[in-house]
């Protein structure tokens, strides 16, 4: 195929498209699908055929829409209308409505303070803050389609920079600004500048590697990416190949992600097909292949040395960092690696241009890439919020703007607490931080960091203590064990954390904790020691009340960790019976509308009578 071709390919498959009267968009994510969306799919397609308008209604499976609380989702274009928590019984009225050019109003979102219905997908609060890059064709491409993929102009960058020499083509990467979107921050065309000329004095080809190894709880950004535009990764990849020399490229990919990786797997052999990868891309002298690497599940293995160390066999272990992968990476040969996010950022700038990517965020990256947080930053919102799911933001914007303009705020009228950014290493900022801005710098100066882009906001009832000890729980065993500081450091983290929620702290223990984890941050190995106390050390800034609560009065001010609670019945208590009903060991006795009371000896702290009493008649203290 040469770029004539290309974009005739472009040309005939929208005006194919153009030929529907409608589109229906089912989102076909791992989080719609898991609600049954392929099911739904075929339903729409019956139906379709039942009443022979196949040349008039399409069906198109697309990646993640993004709004997950929402799902199974159905977007109708080209109005946009958005179909929320779709049923099997819902498609026959669905296509009856679309026939006489009406909605379904049951199906529409409502706003959450009008309580209006909103037709319109755009006009939904949950979409208006965000400006999408990385995820520019969401909902909009069916992912298994090349041609859906090249519709929307995949591979034009590519074919725009075949003639470029390599360092113009690095000029532009670094002009943009752009810092790797996997947790490190790095300027990407940095490290690729880096990669070519440590190749060039070497003589030897390099290699580019996309991470694609998510393994923070609550995070699904990289996934999502992959399950709904592959070819973006596939397009940014082969451009830094272009860019350093590379012929041959890998993405390492998490074996828990079965979909994305089905999807990139039909998308490499499909740009294959095409002559979009392989030999002589778009007839020219570019030679570059993909490979797929999958990961057997080691949160360690998104450190990038541990991360070349299993994909040549070893146990997936970190080394020191003043050996540099960009000299000596994968086989012993200068490599870039970045992560699915910075890839799909690629194809973009290229195509738009350094100077417009650098004007979305903040800080000024014209002279210097270090100097602020240039374009979007994709996050998967989780945990005590209205709205959860995947939100592609401009730099800078606000925690209070996409925790309540497009979270929707706390759900159940609780109030904000914190939210933990970063993933497991990541800190927990509160609620007086709350107009920080989202960038690189910001974050890390409020005790917490950017990471990969989790994002999990926590409400009043939550124990910061118990929240800390959870993340240092997961780290230790996730922690590779190469070096003492991390290995013992979080061992001996979790033992005092969970002394602490079992009313067993002692004085000095804060103190020791500090000492600990400062510890860490200077004398560990690779990145993941190196902030793994982070969760203990912004859990103490922020929230040390807690801390001595738990240590000096035996106290958990959030009623959650067991051995320092005790639950009782409260004069709301109207005596409907309701909770002794629900106690599962019969602790809960009292007479029909009387006060009931609970036996603490035979309470297990379960919570249950709390979670189905409609008085407020429980109180936990």
């Amino acid at each position: 195929m040469n770029i004539e071709q290309l974009k005739k390919i472009q040309t005939e498959t929208l005006s194919k498209l153009d030929k529907y009267k409608a589109a229906l968009m089912i989102c076909a994510g791992t989080g719609c699908v898991s609600a049954g969306s392929f099911t739904l799919k075929d339903l729409l397609e019956k139906e379709i055929k039942k009443r022979n308008m196949e040349n008039d209604i399409l069906v198109v499976p697309t990646g993640c829409n993004g709004f997950c609380a929402q799902g199974p989702i159905m977007v109708i274009q080209p109005e946009g209308i958005f179909y929320q928590k779709v049923k099997p019984e819902d498609i026959p009225e669905i296509i009856d409505n679309l026939l006489e050019g009406k909605y379904v109003e049951r199906l529409l979102y409502k706003d959450l303070k009008t309580k209006q219905a909103i037709p319109k997908m755009d006009d939904i609060r949950f979409f208006g803050k965000q400006q999408l890059i990385a995820l520019r064709n969401k909902g909009i491409i069916n992912p298994e389609n090349i041609e859906d993929a090249i519709a929307r102009g995949a591979y034009q960058a590519l074919a725009k920079v075949l003639k470029t020499n390599k360092e113009d083509i690095i000029k532009e990467i670094i002009k943009s600004g752009i810092r790797g979107r996997g947790g490190g921050g790095f300027p990407t065309g940095v490290k690729w500048e880096s990669a070519l000329k440590a190749a060039e004095k070497k003589n030897e080809e390099p290699y580019v590697i996309c991470n694609a190894d998510e393994g923070d709880p609550g995070a699904f950004m990289d996934r999502s990416i992959v399950e709904a535009d592959p070819h973006t990764v596939i397009e940014g990849m082969a451009i830094g190949a272009l860019a350093v020399g590379a012929k041959e490229g890998f993405v390492y990919i998490r074996n828990e992600y079965p979909l994305a990786l089905k999807r990139l797997e039909i998308a490499i052999k499909q740009a294959h097909e095409k002559g979009l990868l392989g030999k002589n891309i778009l007839d020219s002298d570019f030679c570059f292949d993909i490979h797929i690497h999958r990961g057997a599940g080691a949160f360690v293995c998104g450190e990038s040395s541990a991360l070349m160390a299993s994909m040549s066999g070893r146990a997936g272990e970190p080394r020191a960092k003043y050996v540099h992968n960009v000299e000596v990476g994968y086989r012993g040969k200068p490599t870039v690696l970045n992560n699915v996010e910075t890839w799909a950022n690629i194809p973009v700038i290229i195509d738009k241009g350094a100077k417009w990517f650098a004007s979305i965020g903040s800080g000024d990256v014209s002279e210097n890439p270090w100097n602020g947080s240039s374009g979007t930053k994709v996050f998967s919102l989780v945990g005590n919020i209205v709205n959860s799911g995947l939100v592609e933001v401009p730099m800078g914007i606000t925690l209070r703007e996409i925790i309540y303009d497009i979270g929707g705020g706390i759900p159940n009228g609780r109030k904000f607490k914190a939210i933990q950014t970063g993933g497991p290493s990541g800190g927990c900022i509160p609620a007086d931080q709350l107009d920080l801005p989202v960038d690189f710098d910001s974050l890390t100066e409020a005790g917490s960091m950017m990471g990969s882009g989790g994002m999990i906001v926590m409400d009043d009832k939550t124990c910061m203590v118990d929240v800390a000890k959870y993340f240092i729980s997961f780290l230790k065993d996730e922690s590779c064990g190469k070096c003492t500081p991390c290995r013992e450091g979080l061992i001996s983290l979790f033992e005092i954390l969970n002394r602490i929620t079992k009313g067993e702290g002692k004085e000095g223990d804060i103190e020791l904790m500090k000492e600990i984890a400062e510890t860490m941050e200077v004398a560990s190995l690779c990145a993941l020691g190196q902030t793994a106390a982070y969760p203990v050390l912004s859990t103490i800034r922020y929230f040390r009340d807690e801390y001595e609560a738990h240590i000096k009065d035996k106290k958990c001010p959030a009623g959650v960790c067991k051995p320092l609670i005790t639950y009782s019945v409260n004069d709301n208590c109207t005596g409907c019976t309701i909770c002794a009903r629900n106690c599962p060991v019969d602790a809960i006795s009292g007479k029909v509308k009387e006060k009931h009371f609970i036996n603490t000896d035979k309470c297990i702290k379960c919570n249950v009578c709390y979670e189905v009493c409609k008085f407020k008649a429980i109180t936990v203290e």
